[in-house]
């Protein structure tokens, strides 16, 4: 009698499980399934046709989203400014990450928290602020100016995940790289960067759909010369039917799910979760 009652709430709880997983599915799919339908849907009025499926499939957003000049040209605009401010933040961090993760200098712990404060405060108020300083220095509606916004909202990412991936390399193995007689850049290049690969990659797929997605900021500094997609959303989203700004959104999800499927077949997923292991 024991072993039936053990088994039967050992049934009752994994059908527990079940339910939770499916209402983890749907809260989580649910949205993007329903935007794919509406994307590829001719029509798609719930409030007249209130059926789960749209009643016909089709192309025709698609083809008039990607013929509009201006949709398009945001579309290009967004992936440039993405990597070139993958790459810069790059540059920038890179070094700063390794310091922060192999010295010991005054101020170091604050140093690396001041990283944070870009995402402290609200964003709006702090583009209020940085729009008087670059209107002074007449960065308004320049591509500098977009992308200084762009680096400050990814300088986090890029600097703390870096660091922590550095840390994570042990001493020990580049001391023996130098006794055998590597350069200290013969010991970074060919022991501590490949190491700290899978950190610098996930900081570089943060930074790259941080900036893809950056909305506020650009329009802010960068309306009227530059309008990436997120912000040439707001304007589809009043002007035009959900099925447009749903094609916007796909476009957005579209980058996001390629890259983690590049990442995911030649990187492999515990060499990007071990990118997040902090000591």
């Amino acid at each position: 009698m024991k072993i039936k009652a053990f088994y039967h709430a050992l049934g009752r709880f994994r059908f527990a499980q079940f339910i939770l997983f499916t209402v983890f599915l749907l809260f989580f799919f649910g949205p993007l399934v329903n935007t794919l339908m509406i994307a590829f849907a001719d029509k798609y009025m719930y409030a007249e046709h209130p059926y789960f499926l749209p009643s016909a499939l089709s192309l025709d957003w698609w083809k008039f989203v990607l013929s509009q000049k201006n949709l398009v040209s945001s579309i290009a605009l967004s992936f440039l400014l993405a990597t070139v401010t993958t790459g810069a933040s790059l540059l920038i961090c890179l070094p700063a990450a390794y310091a922060f993760a192999r010295y010991d200098f005054p101020g170091k712990h604050f140093f690396q928290f001041s990283f944070l404060f870009a995402n402290a405060f609200p964003r709006m108020g702090l583009y209020v602020s940085i729009a008087i300083i670059f209107y002074k220095l007449n960065l308004m509606g320049t591509f500098v100016g977009v992308l200084c916004i762009h680096l400050l909202n990814t300088l986090m990412y890029m600097t703390w995940i870096p660091a922590a991936a550095f840390r994570n390399v042990h001493i020990n193995q580049e001391e023996a790289a130098r006794d055998v007689g590597a350069t200290a850049f013969q010991t970074f290049r060919h022991i501590t960067l490949p190491l700290a690969m899978p950190g610098i990659t996930v900081a570089c797929i943060f930074t790259f759909l941080q900036s893809l997605e950056e909305a506020q900021g650009t329009f802010l500094i960068g309306v009227p010369n530059f309008k990436t997609i997120p912000v040439v959303m707001y304007s589809v989203i009043y002007d035009y039917p959900a099925t447009a700004g749903a094609v916007f959104a796909v476009i957005l999800v579209l980058p996001t799910l390629l890259l983690l499927g590049i990442f995911r077949r030649f990187i492999g997923a515990d060499a990007m979760t071990s990118g997040f292991k902090m000591k």
